[in-house]
């Protein structure tokens, strides 16, 4: 009689409830996600810097954020030992 029964899940979205009654198909079939897996824990580089895109996400996009700062920083601090710049 177990067997039977289906098992229905009930996830709760806002205030209302939403029924799932079958699971989702996976995104892509395991052994591929098994050969990524192997692929990426024989690389020996930190965890951030495992992906092809990885060096400009967590290096080139924060050291371009960093220099600006900088930039911007350094062109106020002159501008406000000189006096120029100000609005009227």
């Amino acid at each position: 009689m177990a067997d039977s029964i289906r098992m229905t899940r009930f996830y709760r979205i806002g205030e209302s409830a939403v029924i799932m009654s079958e699971p989702e198909p996976p995104f892509r079939p395991r052994e591929k996600l098994i050969e990524k897996q192997k692929y990426f824990q024989s690389i020996n580089k930190p965890t951030y810097l495992k992906g092809p895109y990885d060096k400009i996400t967590s290096v080139a996009i924060p050291l371009a954020l960093a220099v600006t700062l900088t930039y911007m920083t350094a062109r106020g601090l002159y501008n406000m030992a000189h006096g120029i710049g100000k609005k009227e």
